[in-house]
């Protein structure tokens, strides 16, 4: 493991490693390494999203490293406030058993189930006599308030007069604990988990261990248009269990620049291989043909191989031939007066979540009627009309107006 191609391979796609010249240093030392990645169960199911870092312990997995997937049990209950500029509530322990189960689920379609050690850290935070409230308080007494307020998102919530509670401030020192508790070598997080981690790493030093090494992962961007996060609030994620063709649909509906982000984070494939493929691209080889290859080989990983084929045939046959499908839902709609705006049609249509994102769409030129796109955000429609309405490339109905 200390040849530089494999080192390549282990760091791909990563935003940080801190820092490296450690980590080059674990990896001579001929023994596995202890791989550790946390996730908090407060959503019942997985997106693409999540497997970046997923895919990371499987990589450090094949290498012959001791892979553990830490399920956030007790930190789930706390609620994580990175990023949030406001207070999240807490959910409850049914809730996170619940989502955690999901969790165990999902990720053996990615890692091997008898190479994976699956923890929560519950077993120390709640069912352990070292946890004790004492042992809380001396582990609080670790972190200054100014060094908590150097995370750029409590700083904005103490300047604007946001609250912050105590419990928000512990819970870096409570995922950072279980570092120490693992005796972790590498901690793998997304790029906004930076300053978590390393909070892992200093308890580490003062508890005596060698601290872990580092590995951020970028945050894998939504398939429609736009640099936003891949997000189930706002629509633009691709769930590991969606079906097939949904899978598909969404896959073949990334624009072709942020397609080699895609096959960097989330392809299995080597890395000289897709370099061979964006030099075809060059050549003149058509994207969509190298984008097949990508959807191809995410919905085997979470379906099975047949499933891939017969998604690809659809696409074809449905998108690239124009074919609209044969089983779209019937839909009625009610309007007040006798009128009603496009944005409301497609929410209640159920085909986007709320007007605003209808209007979204419209801009983008993703809304059509009977195969004609409609361009005016603000058109209105009048009682007795029957049309199958589209929205982007995947969300059909056939809309009665009464």
């Amino acid at each position: 493991m200390t040849d530089n191609t494999d080192i390549d391979e282990l760091t791909r796609g990563s935003d940080e490693v801190l820092l490296f010249d450690e980590l080059k240093s674990k990896l001579q030392k001929g023994r596995p390494l202890r791989i550790k990645a946390g996730f908090d169960p407060t959503a019942p199911d997985l997106h693409l999203g999540h497997t970046v870092l997923i895919n990371k312990l499987r990589q450090f997995q094949l290498a012959g490293h001791e892979v553990i997937f830490l399920i956030g049990d007790f930190t789930g209950m706390i609620g994580d406030p990175t990023g949030k500029s406001a207070m999240r509530p807490p959910l409850s322990k049914a809730e996170v058993l619940e989502n955690a189960e999901t969790y165990k689920q999902q990720i053996f379609k990615i890692l091997d189930p008898d190479k994976t050690k699956v923890v929560f850290n519950s077993d120390w935070w709640m069912n352990n006599e070292k946890t004790t409230a004492a042992s809380v308080i001396s582990l609080a007494s670790k972190m200054t308030v100014a060094r908590m307020l150097e995370r750029d998102d409590f700083d904005k919530r103490y300047k604007s007069g946001k609250p912050i509670a105590i419990h928000e401030f512990l819970y870096p020192l409570v995922q950072g604990y279980d570092s120490v508790e693992l005796k972790a070598d590498v901690e793998l997080g997304g790029t906004d988990q930076k300053f978590n981690l390393l909070v892992g790493r200093e308890l580490q030093k003062e508890s005596g261990q060698e601290p872990q090494v580092i590995m951020t992962m970028p945050i894998l961007e939504g398939y429609t248009q736009g640099n936003e996060k891949m997000s189930k609030s706002l629509d633009n994620y691709i769930g590991i269990t969606d079906a097939p063709n949904e899978m598909f649909g969404k896959i073949m509906s990334i624009d072709d620049e942020k397609m080699w982000r895609y096959f960097e984070l989330l392809s299995f494939k080597p890395l000289a291989e897709v370099e061979e493929y964006k030099k075809q691209v060059r050549g003149g080889a058509n994207p969509r043909d190298i984008k097949f290859n990508l959807a191809k080989e995410i919905i085997k990983r979470f379906h099975d191989e047949q499933a891939a084929e017969n998604a690809q045939q659809d696409f074809i046959q449905r998108f690239q031939k124009g074919a609209i499908p044969d089983d779209i839902p019937e839909k009625t709609v009610n309007c007040v007066d006798g009128r009603i705006a496009i944005g409301n049609i497609l929410k209640d249509a159920e085909l986007v979540n709320s007007t605003s994102e209808a209007m979204r769409m419209i801009k983008q030129g993703a809304v059509k009627m009977d195969g004609e796109k409609i361009e005016d955000p603000k058109k209105v429609f009048t009682t007795g009309i029957c049309a199958v309405f589209q929205v982007g490339k995947r969300k059909f109905a056939r809309i009665t107006i009464d």
